[in-house]
């Protein structure tokens, strides 16, 4: 497809980053991040596991659904450190991808609805698609890695966990959501580079809106002959020296 309409890429773009964004929401509300198996030497109780999320606590007894122990104010007491940190990095992530997803929407109704001729008194204030999304492949790239880093170190943390104490601790399923996210938000980024890497010699600047002529066909055009032919009064002769063997 041509550079000038909106690409397959910048589409499948879209709709990973949107992934994302949902991905990294559930990571946020799940209350799956980490579990706390607590066993029982009494053969009349049952084992406990807690699960402990960014912003609540469940305790459910083995074999139940039903939380025991629910706690909706965990947000405001959590003790681990990298549960903290992921408090204030996941949602960070996400607005810096939902940002990127606007400016990428920006881009393509720039090239699906923005006339071929620009206006030049606004020329100076729009950004071209190329722009828009370099832009949001760097802020998608800057999502990835504010999610990804302290996603990976929950692994390292619960390995801490056991070590320091008992092994009872593990990881659960919103690690592999964060992650994948991160993924995701990876994956969209390289797909807008490689837009970005394919259209960037066109002719357009790159704070001006595309167009579909290069600018040298709309500003300049030849004059006629005769027109030129009335600029020269005067006629100079040049001698040619000739020599001769």
């Amino acid at each position: 497809m041509g550079c000038r309409d909106v690409h397959a890429a910048t589409v499948l773009a879209f709709l990973s980053g949107t992934a994302s964004v949902a991905g990294l929401l559930a990571a946020v509300l799940l209350p799956n991040w980490r579990q706390m198996r607590l066993y029982t030497y009494n053969k009349n109780e049952r084992n406990v596991t807690v699960y402990t999320g960014l912003w609540i606590k469940c305790a459910r007894f083995d074999g139940s659904r039903d939380c025991v122990i629910y706690d909706p104010q965990w947000y405001t007491a959590v003790d681990q450190l990298d549960l903290r940190v992921l408090q204030f990095a996941l949602p960070l992530s996400m607005f810096t991808a939902v940002s990127a997803l606007f400016l990428c929407m920006i881009g393509m109704c720039n090239t699906a609805f923005v006339s071929s001729v620009p206006n030049v008194k606004l020329a100076k204030c729009l950004v071209n698609s190329a722009g828009c999304h370099l832009v949001a492949g760097l802020l998608f790239l800057l999502a990835c890695a504010i999610c990804l880093t302290p996603s990976i170190w929950v692994i390292f943390y619960n390995n801490y966990l056991n070590r320091k104490y008992e092994p009872i601790f593990s990881f659960d399923i919103s690690v592999f959501i964060a992650i994948a996210s991160a993924g995701g938000l990876f994956f969209t980024s390289i797909m807008l580079f490689l837009w970005y890497c394919a259209c960037k010699s066109l002719p357009s600047p790159f704070w001006q809106p595309l167009y579909s002529h290069a600018p040298s066909m709309h500003s300049y055009a030849s004059q006629p002959y005769s027109a030129r032919s009335r600029l020269s009064a005067v006629e100079i002769d040049i001698p040619v020296v000739t020599h001769s063997s």
